[in-house]
């Protein structure tokens, strides 16, 4: 199954870090900025009690080296000891609280995000599903927003934490001992500088992972979703294949990505003990040449310091790492957030309730692409009741007709009535309630019967359910159920495609529209279930217009009027024995037909 085109494209540009699409995710943070101004403020006050410790210690030190020769003054010692303990219980308290503040951030935040993209789905034209494929919308409303939500609750509050820390210490550094001070702080440049580098080159490659998954989920998602037809066609090798290069694809590239930050932490951390080294070098240097200004106690303190310096230096390293990944993903979700949208149609207060059901064509107009047009010029003026066929080879248009009627794509010039009022000075939702429709391809979600029966309608009662599956032959399966009604679909209860279908027509009578739409709904039910469908059908048109799409042409021989459509424009239009009389266009494809049988 041939993928859909996802922005390949992107992958011969340089990728960047986008800063816009990452402030754009920190924007969400509005509605809970005081709980995250709270959050920093927590990871202001841990660091401090953490920058502080080190310099009480270098007191500690210097009480025990300095008593060595003499007494320890024990006094002074608990005092500081009392001090430290409760200083780093207060610094574990408020770190506690910075992470907890800063996932209740990260969840509303996501949340937002994920209902926004949610909302601006129901949205989108149909044109939008045309071009991209379920597995990929998918992967980015799950797997992108998942790595945002990951990103936000803990790499931002580590990155915070760590520039508080990192500043707060070089303060103390430098109240400690200046020369010590600039000696780490020297050493410290080499990580900034690597890191730099590896961040400049690693951020397409996380660019790429996100665009690889979003393509992965999309050919697994159209394969599994179709895996009898897969297996038919005896192609598993064919779709093995097309998975392990994908697969590769993502393996490639993530291995990439991964060298890139994996080289990060090692370097910091090398430059970390090296800063260790070189503060005892240059510390007992300063000692042994007579300075005052370094002791024991100091050289201790700086260990300490260096360690706390190296720390931000290597959550910088991990953090950006991660918002790269979100800067990423953040990308791909705010593409389908600006996606345009469907006309708001909030100021439309025109309304069909009592649709009487005529329906009338006028010079329409329409291509899925504005430089090819399918439907060159549609004219057809149909009457209340009326059972309408719309008959023609494949791709002449018919489906696209019922697609213009129920406004699921916008006509590009024309215009088509109902009752004498164009669909588009209604609302869509007006348009969709005026019609049923019964299709090929059947829908039965995950539920009990009784809810896929009354899909979005309140107050049927068991009654009407009685009476619209036993029109449809639906009955006796239902009655075998443990259950009924409210017996769950499963493995276990599952439906063949000919009771789905019993199913799906059933939903429609109980909808009970003005209008109808028949896609060859009895195409896959055995011949004595077509029969009571076909019943209940009789039933279902009556009083009511009907548009029948139809591909067997001897089930529409009682048809009111038939439309016969070829490359986009009705070429005959009558009933089955007017139509055959004329021995055009409709009487060489039922003949043909039949002929086929023969």
């Amino acid at each position: 199954m041939a993928l859909k085109n996802r922005n390949n494209a992107n992958f011969t540009k340089k990728e960047k870090f986008d800063a816009k699409s990452f402030k754009r995710v920190l924007s969400y943070c509005k509605p809970v900025m005081t709980m995250f101004v709270i959050s920093l403020v927590c990871a202001i006050i841990g660091n401090i009690t953490t920058i502080i410790g080190p310099q009480k210690v270098q007191d500690l030190i210097n009480v025990i080296t300095n008593g060595i020769a003499t007494s320890i003054d024990m006094t002074a010692f608990v005092q500081i000891a009392v001090f430290l303990i409760c200083l780093y219980s207060v610094g574990a308290l408020f770190n506690y609280l910075q992470q907890f503040l800063m996932a209740i951030v990260t969840q509303k935040t996501s949340k937002k995000l994920r209902t926004d993209i949610n909302l601006k789905i129901n949205k989108l034209p149909l044109a939008y599903f045309d071009k991209t494929t379920k597995g990929d919308i998918l992967s980015r409303v799950t797997n992108d927003v998942d790595t945002i939500s990951q990103t936000l609750g803990s790499s931002i509050a580590n990155l915070i934490s760590s520039v508080i820390l990192f500043f707060g210490v070089i303060i103390m550094m430098f109240v400690t001992n200046w020369i010590l001070a600039l000696v780490t702080i020297a050493t410290s440049l080499f990580g900034f500088l690597f890191l730099a580098i590896i961040l400049k080159k690693s951020q397409k490659y996380f660019n790429k992972r996100q665009i690889h998954i979003g393509e992965l989920n999309g050919q697994v998602e159209e394969t599994y979703s179709n895996y009898n037809v897969v297996k038919s066609y005896n192609a598993v090798n064919n779709e093995k294949i097309k998975f392990e290069k994908s697969n590769d694809e993502i393996c490639k590239v993530v291995r990439k990505a991964e060298f890139m930050s994996s080289l990060m932490p090692p370097i910091m951390s090398f430059v970390g003990d090296l800063a260790y080294v070189l503060i005892f070098v240059v510390g007992v240097s300063i000692i042994i040449s007579g300075g005052t200004s370094v002791t024991i106690g100091t050289l201790i303190a700086f260990v300490m310091y260096a360690r706390l310096f190296s720390q931000p230096l290597r959550t910088f390293a991990q953090s950006l790492s991660s918002i790269q990944q979100a800067s990423a993903a953040s990308k791909r979700v705010f593409e389908i957030l600006d996606e345009k949208e469907l006309e708001d149609e909030s100021n439309k207060t025109k309304t069909l309730s009592h649709v009487k059901g005529d329906v009338e064509f006028k010079n329409v107009k329409f291509g899925y692409n504005k430089d090819r047009i399918i439907i060159k010029n549609f004219s057809a003026k149909l009457k209340s009741g009326q059972k309408v066929a719309i008959v023609g080879p494949t791709g002449a248009g018919k489906t696209t007709i019922v697609n213009l009627l129920m406004r699921f794509y916008e006509i590009n010039s024309g215009d088509i009535l109902i009752d004498g009022i164009s669909i588009k000075d209604i609302t869509r939702e007006n348009v969709h309630d005026l019609f049923d429709m019964i299709l090929q391809d059947t829908w039965v979600f995950d539920g009990t019967i009784r809810e896929n029966l009354v899909y979005n309608k309140e107050g049927v009662t068991d009654e009407k359910l009685n009476e619209v599956c036993n029109a449809v032959g639906l009955s006796h399966f239902i009655n075998t159920l443990p259950n009924g009604y409210d017996t769950r679909l499963s493995d276990v209860n599952a439906l063949s495609e000919g009771q789905k279908q019993q199913l799906t027509i059933a939903r429609a009578m109980i909808k009970d529209s003005p209008l109808l739409i028949l896609d060859e709904a009895t195409s896959n039910v055995d011949t004595r279930t077509e029969l009571i469908i076909q019943k209940a059908m009789d039933e279902l048109t009556k009083d009511r217009t009907s548009f029948v799409i139809a591909h067997r042409l001897s089930t529409i021989r009682d048809a009111d009027i038939i439309l016969v459509m070829k490359d986009g424009d009705i070429v005959e239009q009558g009933t089955h024995n007017e139509l055959l009389e004329k021995k055009g266009f409709y009487a060489e494809l039922y003949n043909s037909q039949f002929a086929d049988v023969g």
